[in-house]
């Protein structure tokens, strides 16, 4: 189990014309489980390896549980890595490719037996282990691929490169549940890179969210969800993502083309900002709101999204599977004010929504 903490480690791959990575100052705590969240190209595979030493940062330092390791290489890190695709001895089978990390650190045989056959019957492989790895489908490699990150008790960390991408959709549920009761029972401390929200908000104590080399915001997945600090955590987190509406802030009322939406909760609030509420936070309402007209209406069974517009903006409401309303007609909606931000020119949010003023006109 390790700490493991960042000092302002950015990194170039151009000698610093451009930052695939822009600086970082953060630290994760020993034994908790952590996930990179976001698009391809966003920084969270580069930072994954500048922590397993593959990679040296352009700047700034790297400490696990306290000590610099900054020019350390990886195989003195004692820190173990699962990459994307399969990593395997195809000329050794399943068991001994399993083993292979245990016999390099002269693990006693009895152990390495035990071990191996603990990490099968977790993944679901304990029929697998005489076979090949040639042999295997490619979401099985995979897992086997999995197995060998895993298998290795005296790792300070496991870091994770988006490990579930080949593996078959209904099995992902199955295996991240594993992994999540491996974590608890062992307490090493994870990274999880992927680019997929609900792997890193159900396998995560805190995800991090990246966005074109920056970390723009490190939370809970409730955290995440329910204050979003920076409108790409409101885009990128939830399906549908959270509406957005240019605005002008006068005196805090914010106002779009002249129409009232509502008030900010900050005083004394002026200039260009955006409006941002999701779609779970928009309420059907008989009395007062913003008035709507109904474009169409998703029926996802157990809830529907209702696409809504009004004069030059649409946005999204996601109701119970009980709400009516014809196609074409008009709809009103109000929100939840403390579930709606104020967002300035940098993307960040500056503001909720005061409550009195809640629904516009």
């Amino acid at each position: 189990m390790a700490e493991i903490r960042l000092e302002g480690v950015a990194h170039s791959y151009d000698g610093g014309k451009t930052y695939a990575l822009n600086p970082i100052t953060m630290t994760w705590k020993d034994g908790k489980a952590y996930a990179l969240l976001g698009p391809s190209g966003c920084g969270k595979t580069t930072l994954l390896n500048i922590i397993s030493g593959l990679l040296k940062p352009s700047e700034g330092k790297v400490f696990i549980d306290g000590k610099d390791v900054t020019d350390v290489i990886t195989d003195d890190r004692n820190i173990a890595q699962v990459f994307q695709f399969p990593v395997l001895y195809d000329t050794m089978s399943v068991r001994k490719n399993l083993e292979f990390p245990l016999k390099n650190r002269k693990v006693p045989r009895e152990k390495i037996a035990q071990r191996v056959n603990e990490i099968a019957e977790l993944l679901g492989i304990e029929n697998d282990l005489d076979r090949k790895p040639s042999k295997l489908r490619s979401d099985l490699q995979q897992i086997v691929s999995l197995g060998r990150g895993l298998v290795r008790e005296d790792v300070s960390a496991i870091l994770f490169d988006e490990p579930l991408t080949v593996i078959d959709q209904n099995f992902k549920w199955t295996l991240r549940n594993r992994l999540k009761r491996l974590h608890l029972a062992t307490g090493v401390t994870v990274v999880y890179v992927t680019h997929d929200q609900t792997e890193a908000l159900t396998f995560a104590d805190e995800v991090l969210v990246m966005d074109k080399g920056n970390l723009v915001q490190v939370g809970t997945s409730e955290s995440l969800f329910l204050e979003p600090q920076h409108e790409f955590v409101g885009y990128f987190i939830g399906s549908p993502g959270m509406n957005f509406l240019d605005v002008e802030a006068n005196s805090s009322v914010l106002t779009h083309n002249g129409k009232t939406i509502g008030k900010a909760a900050k005083a004394g609030l002026n200039g260009r900002h955006r409006f941002g509420v999701r779609p779970e936070f928009l309420i059907p309402s008989n009395r007062s709101g913003l008035e709507f007209k109904v474009e169409r209406i998703e029926d996802r069974g157990v809830f529907k999204l209702v696409h809504l517009s009004k004069d030059d903006f649409k946005f999204i409401a996601k109701t119970d599977e009980s709400y009516e309303a014809k196609v074409g007609g008009k709809a009103i909606f109000s929100f939840d004010p403390t579930r709606a931000f104020v967002y300035d020119a940098h993307q960040r949010a500056v503001s909720t929504v005061s409550p009195s003023s809640a629904g516009g006109n």
